[in-house]
């Protein structure tokens, strides 16, 4: 996948998390499940260990700053965004449709 395909994709999961954060805050809780487990697997690696560190901060924030975070399009959104700990809160079939529809508009396969 080139890495439009994967940039569009990482917004658009970005945006369904962002979509149901303040509805659902206990996604807040599963991210910090996650970072958790990385932090564990990953101790070995400087780089990851700091942004799941500065990931663990931001969840620290209001769902709304939560928000502001995932859906930045900076280039600091998209580089948080890669590691986004908020993997499992939207259900594979999303993913997967996410995935086609935007390898469609950008690939035109559709």
């Amino acid at each position: 996948m080139s890495h439009a395909i994967h940039d569009r994709v990482g917004i658009e999961l970005a945006r369904r998390v962002a979509d149901r954060l303040e509805e659902h805050p206990e996604r807040i809780e599963c991210a910090r499940g996650n970072l958790r487990r990385w932090l564990l697997r990953n101790a070995d690696s400087p780089g990851l260990v700091r942004t799941y560190l500065e990931w663990q901060s931001i969840l620290d924030r209001t769902p709304s700053e939560i928000r502001a975070v995932l859906l930045d399009e900076s280039d600091e959104g998209q580089r948080l965004r890669q590691s986004s700990p908020f993997a499992g809160v939207v259900p594979p079939h999303e993913v997967w449709d996410i995935k086609r529809a935007v390898r469609e508009n950008l690939l035109g396969d559709g």
